[in-house]
């Protein structure tokens, strides 16, 4: 099982080499964390009005739900609050702003099972996120942004960490997802139809490891590590928000978590921008990855 930290003093290095190594970081509210899921209520609330966000399930029919998510998570993202926000949560934990790049936030929605689990508010069956494009080098975060309880976290599977997995991952390149996946989620209503990164093989999920922290509360861990959507058996819909970051200097000393078993194609890179500006990632170091997000990098030490 890995090591939980509980708002470690640690520098930066030496948590992203923990990170790579499967260990998890977790922070109590930061004021910065606390204002980014401030302005996610905010948003949210006056999307769903006058239904409370977290049980409007209970009102809307999946069809206006789903109508609601598709003006909201864009509205979020393109923020400018959002990325301002991020800046100072990052300065505040400890990030060099000119080392770090992140990728757009995202308001992520995890109505109860039955009610909706396909595009906007799709269930993450088991995966790692490298099998998605992402570099051995992100490091994703994630920030409840009501209450949450274990029935409507997210688990990780850490026994898989330095365990290879038969998967799809393949199949999957990034340029053709940016082209066509993400444009059909608000199509995908009653059923999830795009084809995605899956395990091939029988895997043992339990027993599992869930982080339950209050609103704000921040969650960090390593792209590689194996996670999945705890099926929502609360009566509240779940509303997080999470983000990518990579450090320059891994990205260029190819330093970051083993890579096991991802085969896709492309790279996620280009969404990634400067905290202290918002200046995107060289191309050259975009080049090194791009076309092959196999490449393997060297395992922190």
């Amino acid at each position: 099982m890995p090591t939980i930290y509980l708002d470690s003093q640690t520098t930066d290095q030496d948590r992203r080499h923990r990170l790579y190594r499967g260990e998890l970081f977790a922070f109590a509210p930061q004021v910065s964390a606390a204002d980014l899921c401030a302005l996610a209520r905010e948003l949210s609330e006056a999307a769903f009005a006058p239904h409370d966000p977290t049980v409007a399930h209970e009102s809307l029919d999946p069809e206006r739900y789903v109508e609601i998510l598709a003006e909201l998570k864009p509205e979020f993202i393109h923020h400018p609050r959002a990325k301002e926000q991020i800046g100072r949560l990052l300065s505040d934990l400890g990030c060099d702003l000119d080392q770090t790049y992140f990728d757009v936030p995202r308001l992520r929605t995890m109505a109860p099972v039955d009610y909706l689990n396909a595009g906007l508010a799709y269930q993450f069956h088991p995966h790692r996120d490298t099998w998605f494009s992402a570099p051995q080098q992100q490091l994703n975060w994630w920030l409840p942004v009501y209450e949450i309880e274990s029935h409507n976290s997210m688990a990780f599977h850490p026994e898989y960490f330095d365990q290879a997995v038969r998967n799809s991952s393949a199949g999957y390149d990034y340029e053709e997802w940016s082209k066509t996946g993400r444009q059909q989620a608000a199509k995908q209503v009653k059923k999830e139809t795009r084809k995605q990164p899956q395990p091939e093989e029988p895997l043992d999920l339990e027993p599992d490891v869930r982080v339950v922290t209050p609103p704000g509360g921040t969650l960090v861990f390593s792209a590689a590590q194996l996670h999945s959507t705890v099926p929502n058996t609360t009566r509240s819909t779940r509303f997080s928000i999470d983000f990518r970051t990579v450090n320059l200097s891994d990205l260029v000393d190819r330093v970051g978590a083993p890579n096991l078993d991802s085969e896709c194609s492309g790279t996620t890179l280009r969404d990634f921008v400067r905290a202290s500006d918002l200046e995107p990632l060289p191309d050259d170091v975009v080049a090194i990855y791009d076309g092959q997000s196999r490449v393997p990098a060297g395992t922190a030490s």
